[in-house]
């Protein structure tokens, strides 16, 4: 691995960690459903992000399957929470 790939792996990973803790505040203070809805999407995607860092760093296929699951959970996961604050009920 080249060392400008090596720094630019590492900053990504630096930044997105960055995000996911920034995305964790609003999950805990929002002052609303939305926001904090919001907050779990950003916090899904930049753990699919940083799967998908540490899939390219390691070149392990494990991570990509990792960040293909965590993609499929969180879409599911934020649908039905979207379904639940317009409607009350997630099942009918």
């Amino acid at each position: 691995m080249s060392p400008l790939l090596y720094w630019a792996i590492t900053a990504a990973l630096v930044f997105l960690a960055l995000a996911m803790a920034l995305a964790t505040v609003r999950l805990f203070r929002g002052p609303s459903a939305q926001d904090r809805v919001l907050a779990l999407d950003a916090l899904y995607i930049c753990g699919m992000l940083v799967m998908l860092v540490l899939g390219i760093r390691y070149a392990s296929n494990v991570f990509f399957e990792a960040a293909l699951l965590i993609a499929l959970f969180g879409f599911v996961g934020s649908a039905s929470m979207a379904k639940f604050l317009l409607r009350g009920e997630v099942i009918e």
